[in-house]
């Protein structure tokens, strides 16, 4: 998948299903390594753990906010949950599973909504996948 800021739709299981994450999150590629930013639709949870490594929210205010890495699209990602809400911190076991199909793409290639960064890629693509609608809709 090329560098770049993308939205994709996540499915989630586990837990008492009182908790979850917004659906789509923000996947981000750097040098072909991706990492999820996903907000918790409550701020008591305090920690994450994916394979093993634990990661903190990456915000103070508000509903819980991580940022964890992504090594496959499609596939099951195991992750624990520490929640404060309880009595005392408990952690739960929920699966996430990061859906390729919801990813933008153009003439079947992945189109990322910012480039290098930047708002400007952003900009232009969407110009682009305007004009290639409109193309499209006057050769029909």
């Amino acid at each position: 998948m090329n560098d770049g800021v993308y939205s994709i739709a996540i499915t989630m299981t586990g837990g008492t299903g009182k908790a979850y994450i917004s659906s789509p999150v923000t996947l981000t590629v750097t040098t072909g390594e991706m990492t999820a930013k996903m907000e918790w639709s409550s701020p008591n949870y305090d920690l994450m753990i994916v394979d093993g490594k634990e990661f903190l929210p990456v915000n103070t205010d508000g509903n819980s906010v991580f940022e964890i890495p992504v090594y496959t699209l499609d596939e099951p990602l195991s992750v624990q949950a520490e929640t404060v809400a309880m009595s005392e911190p408990h952690l739960i076991d929920y699966v996430i599973t990061f859906d390729k199909s919801s990813l933008p793409a153009e003439n079947g290639l992945n189109v990322p909504l910012i480039v290098g960064g930047s708002a400007v890629g952003a900009v232009v693509i969407v110009g682009a996948v305007i004009a290639v609608v409109r193309s499209r809709k006057k050769k029909a």
